[in-house]
């Protein structure tokens, strides 16, 4: 398996539209394989093939405390959602950001497993919430957008300066130093 490159906010490609798989393939299988590695290394509970980018409807979760219990989902639908909760989320594409999001209480989702057969599943609580962070994901949407504009400028700025601060020391330098 393979760790991939997690996009980051503000990063346009993050903002792609991402197709349905024809087929759970070989191909598809390693690219949920390679997902839910980079996930785990990366201390997430969720992530979208758009975060890898991917453009593919594809998308790996794991909720469980002793991250064991992974779930694949190709093609995912919300066939239905009831009731209205506010939740802290975050996301492994705006690292270290934490913020209040509104959405469903429960979801009921059909996709595709790992193994290409569809399944069905009532999803509630954290996990009912992940679903619905990576499904937005592969419409281009990301939690941020859910926030005002003057939070999401301030996020951008943030992300940005931390990002130069943690550029490796030969990309600051001086060119007379190098």
């Amino acid at each position: 398996m393979t760790q991939l490159a997690i996009l980051e906010y503000p990063d346009p490609r993050l903002r792609n539209q991402a197709v349905r798989v024809e087929k759970v393939d070989a191909a598809v299988r390693k690219l949920m394989d390679d997902m839910l590695e980079t996930m785990y290394a990366s201390k997430g509970i969720g992530l979208a093939a758009t975060q890898v980018n991917v453009a593919l409807r594809v998308i790996v979760l794991d909720v469980s405390e002793a991250k064991d219990q992974p779930l694949y989902l190709a093609n995912p639908e919300i066939l239905s959602a009831a009731g209205k909760t506010p939740r802290e989320e975050g996301c492994l594409s705006v690292p270290g950001i934490y913020e209040k999001v509104q959405r469903a209480e429960q979801v009921v989702v059909r996709a595709l497993g790992r193994d290409g057969k569809p399944f069905e599943m009532t999803a509630q609580g954290l996990l009912g919430v992940c679903v619905q962070h990576e499904m937005d994901h592969l419409d281009g949407k990301l939690f941020v957008d859910y926030l005002s504009e003057l939070k999401r400028q301030l996020i951008r700025r943030r992300l940005q300066k931390e990002r130069k601060q943690r550029a490796p020391a030969e990309q600051r330098a001086p060119l007379s130093a190098l």
